[in-house]
């Protein structure tokens, strides 16, 4: 038996892992793609297809927004570089849940079981829909790549981030490692009594700031403990004054 299989990725390189393990699969048959929420949603309810391997943050829309958007409910595979989704992602009642990057060989124990597997009823994905809008959870680590490794990184060893185009510049552990996510993104997963927007393209981590001092124009530049200095706008700077005691 194959089942048709549309996918939802805004990463190219996932796209590419994805691609190629679907068409490599004798029970799969690929009808569709998509790199962001928007164009998934059109897609997946023009296609129809039997199963959806969704990633949950895309640009436009989340994978959860597309899913209650669509008027039909396919078996849903969610992938995503953030292991705090897996439990939302079982609430879900979702077939499987793929924690990039992986392997052949759990995409193919995915697929067996979306093979064995049934459809879920409408109403209980909506209430689980629901109870899941309720918050997102905050980050905890993010998977980072660094000379060909990929590994975990914690989120309190996170210095500061700096925005780079689409991509984010995160500093830790004396390291600079590039993300493709966006700065705004993430800023709405980290716990806000540690992380502070200083400006548009700039984040940091309270832990490691070294002091502040004001500039002529009464603007705040904070110095990180590794010596690097950013200054903070006009609305973070009163904030930060605001916080002190």
């Amino acid at each position: 038996m194959t089942k048709t299989v549309f996918f939802a990725e805004d990463e190219p390189l996932a796209r590419d892992v994805l691609r190629d393990a679907i068409y490599a699969h004798p029970g799969l048959r690929l009808v569709g793609e998509a790199a962001d929420g928007a164009s998934a949603l059109e897609r997946i309810g023009l296609l129809r297809p039997e199963v959806v391997f969704m990633d949950i943050q895309m640009p436009e829309m989340t994978g959860l927004e597309v899913l209650r958007r669509l008027d039909y409910l396919p078996q849903i595979v969610f992938t995503t570089a953030y292991d705090q989704y897996a439990v939302t992602a079982f609430e879900l009642h979702a077939v499987d849940y793929l924690l990039k990057p992986f392997t052949r060989a759990r995409f193919a124990a995915s697929v067996a079981r979306l093979l064995e597997g049934g459809v879920q009823e409408r109403p209980a994905l909506e209430d689980a829909l629901a109870r899941a809008g309720g918050g997102a959870a905050l980050l905890e680590r993010i998977l980072v790549r660094d000379r060909g490794r990929i590994f975990p990184l914690a989120v309190g060893e996170i210095e500061y981030m700096k925005a780079d185009s689409k991509y984010t510049v995160i500093v830790a552990r004396g390291q600079h490692f590039l993300v493709r996510i966006g700065i705004s993104e993430l800023e709405s997963q980290l716990d806000p009594r540690r992380f502070i927007r200083v400006h548009r393209s700039a984040l940091v981590n309270l832990d490691f700031v070294e002091s502040m001092r004001a500039d002529d124009q009464s603007q705040l530049q904070i110095l990180m403990r590794d010596g690097a200095c950013i200054g903070a706008n006009r609305e973070a700077s009163k904030l930060l004054r605001e916080m002190a005691i």
